[in-house]
């Protein structure tokens, strides 16, 4: 899809902190963070709902989804112990996901975003998720 933000980010023409690739997911650390480690995880091919997905498709992203929630589980020690799941898809119309490190529920609100997050903060939550990958 030309114009979707996430296929341009799987064709290297919008920066991003990756986080995990292989040839068919892409997960990159989101631009408006929950929490520092709000990760995205995408699938490579364009498909705009979550659930449109075919079924091997969504198989293969729960593995990389429970290998990623694990590595960002050790790098970043919530509180509760647990890593965030939400599937919403309004936000943008191409299949993803969402994992963040959660101390509380509120964690998981989309309307507690981090703003001013610097360069030097992504960099440093990108190398802590490749490190414990």
């Amino acid at each position: 899809m030309d114009n979707c933000i996430f296929c341009k980010i799987v064709r290297d023409e919008i920066p991003n902190y990756k986080v995990y690739e292989d040839s068919n997911f892409l997960a990159f650390l989101s631009s408006g963070p929950h929490r520092m480690g709000h990760t995205l995880i995408i699938p490579k091919e364009h498909t705009e709902y979550y659930f449109d997905l075919p079924e091997e498709t969504l198989k293969e992203m729960v593995a990389v989804q429970k290998k990623l929630a694990n590595a960002i589980k050790k790098a970043f020690n919530p509180k509760s112990g647990k890593v965030g799941v939400i599937v919403a898809g309004l936000e943008v119309p191409h299949a993803h996901l969402h994992l963040i490190p959660m101390d509380e529920m509120e964690d998981l609100n989309f309307g507690n975003s981090m703003h001013n997050v610097s360069k030097e903060e992504f960099l440093i939550a990108q190398e802590k998720i490749k490190n414990d990958l």
